[in-house]
């Protein structure tokens, strides 16, 4: 299998909301109620569609299988002085890949198309947090190649800053 990330456009939302709020239940059953618990809406997807190019992969039925958000805008929970200084850094948002396909290669796939994505775009450098907690996908990143550049508690959140060069 070999997703291509394609642009999501705004009829996707519901189906997008649908999948984060999937993986948010598997997670709530594996490892109990945490930040990672809420469920997501189609309005939330829709406002990161104008604040970010959102990006999904499809099945061979043309079912989303998986879904990123990437921006130039800093999100509110990255403290930037963590990070490695560059004109163009891209954050990373809202990876996810549906329950019953992970663990099958979508997620790391995914990252390569983000690293081909952001050479294009141009960007300097990938960035994101992720949960610091059983249920983040800290281990994930590490095993993609990108680096901790740091760990922090925003709002009571523990969280890992994650950061891959260009």
């Amino acid at each position: 299998m070999s997703p291509r990330l394609q642009p999501a456009v705004p009829e996707e939302a519901s189906a997008i909301a649908a999948l984060h709020t999937a993986v948010s239940e598997n997670l709530t059953n594996q490892y109990g109620k945490g930040h990672w618990s809420s469920a997501v809406s189609e309005k939330s997807v829709l406002a990161g569609m104008r604040t970010s190019k959102v990006f999904v992969t499809r099945d061979g039925s043309g079912l989303i299988t998986a879904t990123l958000r990437l921006t130039t805008k800093k999100p509110w929970a990255i403290d930037k002085s963590y990070f490695t200084e560059c004109r163009t850094p891209l954050y990373l948002h809202s990876m996810a890949v549906a329950p019953g396909l992970q663990h099958q290669g979508i997620g790391r796939l995914c990252i390569e198309e983000v690293k081909r994505i952001g050479r294009e775009w141009p960007g300097e450098a990938i960035r994101l947090d992720a949960y610091d907690a059983e249920a983040g996908a800290g281990g994930f990143y590490r095993k993609c190649g990108f680096l901790e550049v740091g760990r922090v508690t925003y709002r009571s959140t523990p969280l890992i800053y994650f950061e891959m060069l260009l």
